[in-house]
């Protein structure tokens, strides 16, 4: 016999389910990854790669394609709003492993917001005065941070509509740019003669990294989906397929109409660039504004998931009760605590830089999560060679990029590597003053 209570909690369940279907999934997971790999970090990408850098691109979606069979059988065997956050208790255990894992996400996060947030000030830079003051460009960046802080806390629904309609309208850019430079590319610019060493091309593709992770938060709106079973996986897939053919097309665009001098000397804005040669001003205009609508989906799509691993972890018994206390009759603290610190970070930090550690840290937590799959697939029904194989492809990109790390930003090496045992160690205090216990579903 149910209970009352319990026909009541499949109702909310029920309800809350509905609000997000098949495309505002997918637009999650596109609008957290386009943002980061086409607009903010592309670049940085040619330098590694040079005019191989859509080989990269191929290689990096291979590793997120491998990772997203994983997440997508743990996501439909445990839907929930923390994604991985349940996935790596799950698979650990309630212990200073998971949750130290848990808040090296967290933080993760909090620096790809910023990272975005930056790019998005940037682009709007070139809309102003050249000569215009520096502290524009931050407040450029914290504006939009709080705008999308105020979407997400209206609600799920919200979160993908709007989502869904930025994205629609970057993509119709994308294409409009792909296909104007394809047709007017040079094929020279492609030859396989002016390609790098193949390890160039291993460390471009962990460089981009980054440009990928955001497929793994589709899995945290997965409480908001109707049958996620059937749902979430088709989001996965779909999403990264999609975002691996965009990067494929505009990067080769780019390289055919840019030589790799111009490409690395316009490399924060490298895309714009690229469209003058046969779209002329209003290109750069155009792809600018695509720019724009781009690093604002990723700041929203990458918002939503990160406040909710906040939550998640705060009222599950892993951070101060301050993040889960009810804001305005809601449980938006960890909404507004997460967009608080990026704000910190867009003011203080020059993340140029740590890009590269963002990467390698999202290498790192997927490895983990895989890890974690390793002693549940009894339960998901999937196939440990698959799990291990993903396992195993984060671990090289991982190593890879180390390498690469270590060659161009010691600093940056440095920080990834110090911020794991402050992670765990801050986790094994925590838990010792309070002896809270993190509570998963069954």
């Amino acid at each position: 016999m149910i209970s009352t209570s319990t026909r009541m909690d499949s109702r909310q369940v029920t309800h809350k389910r509905s609000q997000i279907g098949l495309f505002s999934a997918m637009a999650i997971g596109i609008g957290g990854m386009v943002g980061a790999g086409i607009f903010s970090i592309l670049g940085v990408v040619a330098e590694a790669a040079g005019t191989a850098m859509w080989v990269s691109f191929i290689v990096g979606g291979v590793v997120a394609l491998l990772s997203t069979y994983s997440y997508a059988k743990l996501g439909s065997r445990y839907p929930s709003a923390g994604g991985a956050v349940e996935f790596l208790v799950k698979g650990f255990g309630d212990g200073v492993i998971s949750g130290g894992i848990n808040l090296y996400m967290w933080i993760g996060y909090v620096i790809a917001l910023a990272l975005y947030a930056q790019a998005f000030a940037g682009y709007s830079m070139t809309f102003l005065h050249p000569y215009s003051a520096q502290w524009l460009s931050k407040a450029i960046g914290i504006g939009i941070v709080l705008i999308f802080t105020g979407i997400n806390f209206v609600g799920a629904r919200t979160v993908g509509q709007s989502e869904t309609f930025i994205v629609v309208v970057k993509l119709a850019i994308l294409f409009i740019f792909a296909a104007a430079g394809l047709f007017f590319m040079h094929p020279g610019y492609l030859s396989p003669s002016q390609w790098p060493a193949s390890s160039g091309i291993f460390f471009g593709a962990g460089v981009l990294f980054i440009g990928y992770e955001g497929f793994g938060l589709v899995t945290n709106a997965a409480e908001d989906m109707e049958n996620p079973s059937v749902l979430l996986p088709k989001a996965l897939y779909l999403s990264v397929i999609v975002v691996i053919c965009i990067y494929i097309a505009v990067s080769v665009a780019v390289i055919g109409n840019l030589a790799l001098s111009q490409i690395v000397a316009a490399k924060d804005y490298a895309l714009a660039q690229a469209a003058k040669p046969f779209l002329g001003h209003f290109g750069f205009t155009l792809v600018a504004i695509g720019a724009l609508f781009s690093t604002a989906s990723a700041i929203n799509a990458t918002l939503f998931g990160a406040a909710n691993v906040s939550y998640m972890i705060a009222r599950d018994g892993e951070l101060p009760q301050v993040f889960s206390r009810h804001i305005w009759e809601r449980s938006s603290g960890g909404l507004f605590i997460t967009s608080a610190l990026v704000i910190i970070f867009i003011l203080f930090f020059d993340l140029s830089g740590v890009a590269m550690m963002g990467s390698g840290a999202f290498l790192l937590i997927y490895a983990c999560v895989h890890a974690a799959h390793l002693g549940l697939t009894s339960e998901t029904l999937a196939n440990k060679g698959m799990v291990w194989l993903s396992l195993i492809a984060c671990l090289i990109m991982f190593g890879i990029l180390l390498i690469y790390m270590y060659q161009n930003s010691k600093a940056a090496v440095i920080t990834m590597v110090v911020l794991i045992p402050i992670c765990l160690g801050g986790e094994w205090i925590y838990r010792s003053v309070t002896n809270r216990k993190i509570a998963t579903r069954t």
